[in-house]
């Protein structure tokens, strides 16, 4: 039986110049590899041992990118190993099969979200209509599914987010701020609900999974093992649970120790002779 082996991708395990989190002195520093580039220009990287070792995971189980990227915004990530046949898009709206979206499931999920929460259009309009043109930058409608603000992080009251919050919650919706970014995201549109759906198809015993953000609890929890580095929203809120692995290290390091334990468990877990 496979191994699944689901991950967040922003600052889990691919990370942009200013959160790469470089400590060390700069002759010290690790060799990085431009993961993705947008409008002509570097913008993510991961190092180039993790990048190794990730080409190896793809010989040993079922590697899944999950991110609440957009398919657009997915396809400019070039990750270094072999395609991956798998991997999910929009927090969980898409479900790519060889880049394909399934389409049965994409219907599947605007089902329940038409059942379970308010709709996009209530969510969207209240944040334009709260939010403060001041430290707002942009605003954005994602795959007609969720909605997210790019604001400037300096200038966002203290307990904006908390009281967006609780109004999302009395909606069915979740709020995460994730860097320079808050998310409204319904609360069906989950990254597990289509892990689930993988290890189905693929037959899957074993489910390890990271992320870094409140948006990837579900996916920790839904898994046999999980790990989370020791940056990100989780960790700013001491978010931990039984199978769950906090690791000591921050930035791009971090997304390096979670491809390496991603390769030890899936080591571990193969029968011998494969």
């Amino acid at each position: 039986m496979p191994v699944l082996v689901a991950s967040d991708l922003d600052r889990t395990l691919i990370y942009s110049s200013a959160a790469l989190a470089l400590t060390m002195p700069d002759a010290r520093a690790p060799r990085l590899l431009c993961v993705e580039v947008h409008e002509a220009r570097p913008l993510s990287y991961m190092t180039e041992t993790a990048a190794q070792l990730l080409t190896d995971l793809g010989d040993t189980a079922v590697f899944v990118p999950t991110t609440t990227r957009t398919r657009k915004q997915y396809q400019r990530i070039n990750l270094p190993g072999p395609p991956p046949k798998y991997a999910i898009c929009a927090n969980g709206g898409h479900l790519l099969v060889d880049g394909v979206t399934d389409a049965d499931w994409h219907a599947g999920v605007l089902a329940r979200l038409a059942d379970e929460c308010a709709p996009l259009a209530e969510v969207h309009e209240h944040l334009m209509r709260s939010a403060d043109p001041a430290w707002v930058r942009k605003h954005r409608i994602a795959e007609d599914l969720f909605t997210y603000l790019v604001i400037e992080r300096e200038l966002l009251p203290e307990d904006w987010v908390k009281e967006l919050a609780v109004w999302a919650e009395n909606r069915g919706w979740t709020v995460s701020l994730q860097g320079r970014k808050i998310y409204a995201v319904p609360k069906p549109l989950t990254k597990s609900a289509a892990v689930h759906e993988i290890a189905r198809r693929t037959g899957a015993e074993l489910t390890l999974a990271a992320g870094d953000s409140l948006l990837d609890a579900d996916l920790l929890l839904a898994a046999d093992r999980g790990w989370r580095p020791g940056h990100g929203e989780l960790a700013d809120a001491g978010w931990a649970a039984p199978q769950v692995a906090v690791l000591p290290e921050r930035g791009v390091l971090a997304g390096e120790r979670i491809v390496r334990e991603f390769l030890k468990a899936s080591r571990t877990a193969a029968p011998a002779g494969d």
